[in-house]
């Protein structure tokens, strides 16, 4: 099969499944695995180049709606009668689902449902011991400085703070993600503060933009210097690298219980 992905997380599904070989051609954004920067681009994941596209004669296109604004590649899919599948993972469970939906797709069935059990292990495990933490520190989330977005309850973040022994600070708020402000983040006092800035560099991510906002300086995270600047492609992609992003920030939190999981994924 020649398979075309239109944005990072699709890319990152399709490789956990082995199927990197297949691919024909990536989004802009793709950058895992390190084999993809050899394939053909074709824009960026909101405006893809829908002629090149259709010029690498895919047999199936993967595309995502969660990635807002993903639609009108669909359209543009749909109109050109491109063989195409559309997820829409928010949650763990979600993604195991992808990984069944791909490889049913692509003609691997048996090896997508192994993949798929060996995936939920894995978060099952570490929801486990995420439960054994009996005084949870809070986590507030930061994807967008200005305007201020966070995720809300119906998201992965949300998920994956419980399965490292944390809470989301906005897991009240019934949405995937949450548009707030300076004050309400004082107001909540997180514990930590996990900056992961959509399609921002970390090494352009600086702690002390955070620090001058308005009385942030008296926030317990701020006092106690727990502002952690994570990696964006582990913690903002709906896909499986998000059990890395997991283990790497539960070894931050609480190393002693969870350094069995971060010898698993060395």
């Amino acid at each position: 099969m020649r398979i075309i992905s239109i944005c990072p997380s699709n890319t990152e599904i399709i490789d956990y499944l082995g199927l990197t070989p297949q691919l024909a051609g990536v989004d802009d954004y793709s950058d895992y695995p390190e084999e993809v920067n050899s394939l053909p681009r074709l824009g960026p994941d909101l405006s893809i180049d829908m002629d090149k596209l259709q010029s690498l004669k895919p047999d199936l296109v993967l595309s995502s709606l969660s990635v807002p604004g993903m639609e009108k590649n669909i359209e543009e899919l749909e109109k050109r009668d491109i063989p195409h599948i559309t997820l829409n993972p928010q949650s763990f469970t979600d993604i195991a689902d992808d990984l069944l939906t791909v490889g049913r797709a692509c003609g691997i069935e048996g090896h997508a449902i192994g993949r798929q059990r060996e995936f939920m292990d894995t978060v099952n495990r570490l929801k486990d011991i995420g439960a054994k933490v009996s005084n949870p520190p809070s986590l507030y989330w930061e994807w967008w400085p200005k305007p201020v977005f966070t995720p809300g309850k119906i998201n992965w973040l949300t998920e994956l703070s419980e399965m490292t022994g944390a809470r989301n600070i906005f897991r009240d708020v019934e949405l995937a993600s949450v548009q707030t402000d300076w004050e309400d983040v004082v107001k909540r006092n997180p514990d930590y503060i996990c900056l992961a800035w959509v399609g921002v560099q970390q090494d352009r991510v600086k702690p002390e933009i955070v620090k001058k906002r308005p009385g942030w300086n008296a926030l317990d995270a701020v006092q106690k210097d727990r502002i952690f600047v994570l990696e964006e492609a582990l913690y903002c992609r709906p896909s499986p690298l998000l059990l890395k992003g997991a283990v790497k920030l539960a070894g931050l939190l609480h190393p002693e219980l969870y350094h069995m999981e971060q010898s698993r994924m060395e």
